[in-house]
C-alpha cells in the first residue's frame, strides 16, 4: 500500500510540473483572481438554466466529520433546486488517501459531468484531476486541502480563521499570556494557513507566547492527549486554538479534566452543531464557522456556471464568522435566506 501511494504521489509531482506551464501553483488565500460569493450574480449574471441530465460527483474527505456531511447537504440542496443529479461519496476516514482517489476515478469513468472535490491532502487527488482535465470534465476544489494545479477553488480564506481567533485573544487578554495550537494534518494547506494566521497575529502583538503547536491529524482523541500534555507542561496556559471543531472538543475535555475551564479558553474551526451546543453550554469558548451547507451551494453554483461555459475567477471566496456565546443563537438559524442576509451584512 505504501509503495502504491508513493508511486501515485510521484506521478502527481510530475503532473504538477507539467501543469505549472498553464497556471501558477494555487495559493487560495492570496490568489488575486477571486470573486466573493455574494458577487457571483452581479459579476457573471444569473445562473444559466442547467441541463436536467447533468450528473455531478462530490468527493469528500470523510463522512465521520459533520462538516463534510453538511457540505454534502449543500450539494444536494442545490442539485434538488436545479433538478440535476448529484452523487456524494467520501473516503472511509481522513487518512484514506487512495480510497478517496479511487472514488474520484470511478466517477470519472462513469461519465459524470463535473467533480466537486475536497482532497485529504494537497497532493492525493491530483492524478484524478489530470484525468478529468484530459476528458474536459470541470473540477472544483472545495475548501480545505488545495491542489496546486486546481483551476477553480471554492472556500473561505483559511488564514483568516486563525487571525480571527488571535484577535479575540488580543481583545480579551490585553496583558497577553501563554497559548497553544492544536494543528490538523501535516501537508494540508488549510491547516498550515489557519495556524499561520494565528501565530503571526499573536507574534505581531508581542504580548503572547506560543508555547506549543502540535499536529493532531484532525483526531479528537489525539487532540485530547496533546492538550493534556501541554497543560501539564504549562499549567498557566490561557488558551488553545484548534484547527477544527472535533479537535477543539477534545481539548475542552482535557481542559475540564485538569480543572482549567475557568482559566483556559478554547477555540475551534468549522462551526459544527456539537461546537455550537458546547458554546451555548459555556464549555467551548468559540469557533470560526465556515458555513459548509452554504459553501456546498455556492460550489454547485460555480460548477454549473463552468459547465455552461462561463469564465469565472480562479477562486470564489465563501463566508466565515467568529462564533461565541454572544452570537451563537443568531447564527444557529436554519433559515438559509436569513443566514445569507446575515452574512452578507458582515
Amino acid at each position: 500500500m505504501k509503495k502504491h501511494l508513493l508511486s501515485v504521489l510521484t506521478a502527481t509531482l510530475f503532473c504538477s510540473s507539467v501543469y505549472a506551464a498553464d497556471l501558477p501553483p494555487l495559493q487560495s488565500d492570496t490568489e488575486p483572481d477571486r470573486t466573493d460569493w455574494t458577487q457571483l450574480t452581479e459579476k457573471y449574471g444569473p445562473l444559466p438554466a442547467p441541463d436536467k441530465k447533468l450528473k455531478i460527483g462530490g468527493v469528500s474527505k470523510t463522512l465521520t466529520n459533520e462538516y463534510w456531511r453538511s457540505l454534502g447537504e449543500g450539494y444536494k440542496a442545490a442539485a434538488a433546486k436545479y433538478g440535476i443529479t448529484v452523487e456524494y461519496q467520501a473516503a472511509a476516514n481522513e487518512d484514506d488517501q487512495l480510497g478517496q482517489l479511487s472514488i474520484a476515478e470511478t466517477l470519472i469513468s462513469q461519465g459524470f459531468n463535473g467533480l466537486l472535490v475536497s482532497p485529504q491532502t494537497d497532493a492525493n487527488m491530483q492524478p484524478a484531476y489530470e484525468e478529468a482535465k484530459s476528458k474536459n470534465i470541470p473540477v472544483v476544489n472545495v475548501n480545505d486541502a488545495v491542489m496546486p494545479n486546481a483551476a477553480h477553488y471554492v472556500g473561505n480564506v483559511q488564514k483568516d480563521n486563525g487571525v480571527r481567533v488571535a484577535n479575540w485573544f488580543i481583545q480579551h487578554y490585553p496583558k497577553g499570556g501563554k497559548v497553544a495550537v492544536i494543528e490538523g494534518q501535516p501537508g494540508v494547506y488549510a491547516a498550515a494557513q489557519r495556524t499561520k494566521g494565528f501565530r503571526e497575529t499573536m507574534t505581531k502583538n508581542g504580548k503572547f507566547t506560543l508555547v506549543a503547536s502540535v499536529p493532531a491529524n484532525w483526531s479528537r482523541e489525539n487532540a485530547y492527549n496533546a492538550a493534556s500534555t501541554i497543560l501539564q507542561q504549562h499549567p498557566d496556559l490561557i488558551g488553545f486554538y484548534a484547527n477544527n471543531d472535533g479537535m477543539a472538543l477534545g481539548v475542552v475535555e482535557a481542559v475540564r479534566s485538569q480543572g482549567k475551564s475557568a482559566q483556559t479558553a478554547v477555540f475551534g474551526t468549522d462551526g459544527i452543531s456539537d461546537a455550537y451546543a458546547s458554546i451555548k453550554r459555556g464549555e467551548l469558548t468559540g469557533t470560526v464557522d465556515s458555513f459548509p451547507v452554504l459553501t456546498g451551494e455556492v460550489a454547485m453554483d460555480v460548477m454549473l456556471r463552468l459547465i455552461a461555459g462561463q469564465k469565472l475567477s480562479r477562486v470564489v471566496s465563501t463566508p466565515q464568522a467568529l462564533i461565541t456565546k454572544d452570537n451563537a443563537d443568531a447564527f444557529s438559524t436554519k433559515d438559509n435566506d436569513k443566514l445569507r442576509q446575515l452574512l452578507a451584512q458582515q
